[in-house]
């Protein structure tokens, strides 16, 4: 696990600068406290931090071909690189390491852009062949690890793991895109291709972008999608037999390392299953930690225990306080642009705790969007079933009304809450998944933005992110379309997000066994009926897992990773959040209506209304502007370059 960064001279060769270059990579140090290499020629540099997992004494990086022609920087694991490296040798290629890295320059030099279709792993690259004259970038199939770029004015291309690595350049213009604040707003992140700064972008997963000097920057293409056919004839039992193969084979190659390993432990059914699989290969206990909570409805550190318990694990338990808000600030520099999942507090005290025993920790992340274990798809095929007894025409009208007259109850289980299912009925799937999924729906966005950010969107909505994505499903199954925009939103934009930096910050790599391609690619092809079967989520990794775990672990209510922010907005944060929202760089930005926030505070603290996700909205943003967007010391970033150290200023 590594971090990697560069620039690349598109129209010639300009000499540049090793300080800037330098500078850029000591701003992700701390995804790889290793080691630190540059990699500098004319028109061309590459930097990378290294976090020593595989071939820790020959597999230092920028790493190069053998006459040096061709070289990459690599973040992230190829699992399946030792079954690559002898079919690669005998195509000729001399190897000079036994790393995963080497990999990928010989895979370029033989099967060129299609390398990306042998590599089964997590993985962010850039790639320059200088007898071709071209740079090479690529991002894993569903977006695991992360890559941003950016092209500057004088026509240099800019790369790096970190939004903040692009910053440290100094020639990124930080203008804010209006269109990522309304996705922010909406989502809780900004989606994939965009990011908060106009001049800078997120390569998509499954997505590549070639680069030969002295032509136009195209577009990246995309090398893989998920295929929902759902047309796979196979019963319960075989299927179970088949997951659980399955598995067992992604766990065992990611448990190739040479450092201390282990797994998070949460309780829940994708986690426990993780360990379950993994206690089968090892040869001594596996090491596992959980993150316990004072509260009693955020913890299921008894739940973790149980399963530590039956296969004797190492394991290791932290509680998190119930007011464990002092990371608001570290969170905004973390993430580089705003980020409103209140779960990565608990992530990163997860991580924090990780990172004291093991180097490399497997997850059970991505489990519920390929699984299907969210309650919201429950919820969705419910009213999939009542939007299919009336056409559209009949169902706007007639649950939009009763949507505007029926009381907002927030108090409520979704299920009761008849004005949000009455504003769900009124739309057509797509636009209903993406109502339940926003933070702020469409009309309290409208309250919350000032007239003169309106005029600046344009009549832009965030609904887009889901219409374009859905466009592409290639399904019409109401279970499997979600899913699908889910892999392509939810689980890139907030969970991987939220994973890799928490991880990242503790120099922790982390694994996601769940997300195997292949995996998900099989699973694409079993019929909705073994994802939700008679009200039950994850039908068929419950059944397959039924031999390794209890019932009480797999069929118990789901609980999540959350932390109390209803209270701490009434209590412990109310004055911190009083002094943000309606003073200070949220209120000096000219974006928002103060008076609509003003009254969102004071229903808030008065008990009328839940307020708290879209003020913990409103707090994340207010944190991004004090300690990224003002370019102070204490925001870990750089201010603007000096022109004579630019280079090609």
């Amino acid at each position: 696990m590594c971090g990697i960064t560069g620039f690349f001279d598109t129209r010639g060769k300009r000499d540049m600068s090793a300080a800037v270059l330098q500078r850029m990579n000591d701003s992700q140090h701390h995804r790889g406290p290793d080691e630190g290499s540059l990699h500098l020629e004319p028109g061309l540099g590459f930097g990378h931090r290294r976090l020593s997992i595989i071939d820790i004494a020959t597999g230092q990086q920028p790493l190069f071909n053998e006459d040096e022609s061709v070289v990459v920087v690599f973040n992230g694991e190829i699992y399946n690189y030792q079954s690559l490296i002898p079919e690669l040798q005998a195509l000729g290629h001399v190897f000079k390491t036994k790393s995963d890295t080497e990999v990928i320059v010989h895979a370029w030099e033989s099967w060129g852009v299609d390398c990306v279709q042998r590599f089964r792993g997590m993985f962010a690259f850039a790639l320059w062949d200088r007898n071709k004259q071209t740079l090479f970038m690529a991002r894993d199939r569903l977006g695991v690890k992360p890559f941003y770029y950016a092209l500057l004015d004088d026509g240099t291309l800019l790369f790096g793991s970190e939004l903040k690595s692009l910053v440290a350049h100094g020639g990124l213009r930080r203008d804010i895109d209006p269109l990522a604040v309304e996705e922010y707003f909406a989502l809780g992140y900004v989606a994939e291709p965009r990011t908060i700064f106009k001049q800078a972008k997120k390569l998509p997963p499954a997505h590549t972008l070639l680069i030969r000097r002295g032509e136009p920057v195209g577009e990246p293409r995309r090398f893989w999608d998920v295929r929902f056919s759902l047309d796979a004839k196979i019963g319960d039992a075989e299927a179970c037999e088949e997951l659980t193969r399955r598995l067992q084979e992604s766990i065992r190659l990611r448990m190739i390392a040479e450092v201390p390993l282990g797994a998070f432990l949460s309780g829940g059914v994708d986690s426990s299953a993780v360990v379950a699989m993994m206690a089968q290969q090892s040869k001594g206990p596996v090491n596992t930690c959980s993150i316990a909570f004072e509260d009693p409805a955020f913890n299921e550190a008894a739940f973790a225990q149980t399963v530590a318990d039956r296969y004797h694990t190492n394991h290791r338990v932290e509680t998190v306080q119930s007011d464990d808000f002092d990371l608001i600030d570290t969170l905004a520099r973390l993430y580089d642009e705003p980020y409103a999942d209140s779960s990565a507090i608990p992530t990163y005290r997860v991580c924090q705790l990780a990172r004291k025993h093991v180097t490399v920790a497997l997850s059970g992340d991505g489990g519920d969007e390929t699984f299907g274990g969210y309650r919201r798809y429950k919820l969705h095929l419910m009213e999939e079933r009542m939007r299919s007894a009336l056409p559209l025409g009949l169902r706007r009208p007639l649950f939009g009304t009763l949507g505007q007259l029926y009381p907002k109850a927030d108090w409520a289980p979704r299920v009761f809450r008849a004005k949000t299912t009455f504003e769900a009925l009124a739309r057509d799937s797509v636009q209903a998944y993406f109502h339940s999924m926003s933070l702020l729906r469409d009309a309290d966005r409208s309250k919350l933005y000032s007239k003169s950010f309106k005029a600046e969107l344009g009549g832009y909505t965030a609904r887009e992110v889901f219409t374009r994505h859905a466009a592409n499903a290639g399904t019409e199954d109401p279970l499997a379309l979600i899913q699908y925009i889910d892999t392509q939103t939810y689980l890139v934009g907030d969970i991987n997000t939220k994973v890799d930096r928490a991880s990242m910050a503790h120099s922790l790599e982390v694994r996601e066994p769940l997300m195997d391609h292949e995996i998900v690619e099989w699973l694409g092809t079993l019929p909705s009926s073994l994802k939700i079967r008679n009200g039950e989520s994850k039908f068929l990794l419950k059944k397959a897992m039924e031999p390794y775990l209890p019932n009480d672990i797999m069929y118990r209510p789901k609980m999540g990773f959350a932390v109390p922010l209803a209270r701490w907005f009434r209590g412990p944060l109310r004055q911190r959040v009083r002094e943000a929202l309606l003073a200070g760089p949220l209120a000096e930005s000219g974006m928002f209506d103060q008076a609509a926030i003003a009254q969102m505070v004071e229903q808030h603290e008065g008990g009328s209304r839940d307020h708290s996700t879209p003020l913990w909205s409103l707090l994340m943003y207010d944190a991004f502007l004090r300690n990224v967007m003002d370019g102070s010391a204490a925001s870990g970033l750089p201010k603007a370059a000096p022109v004579n150290e630019m280079a090609g200023v």
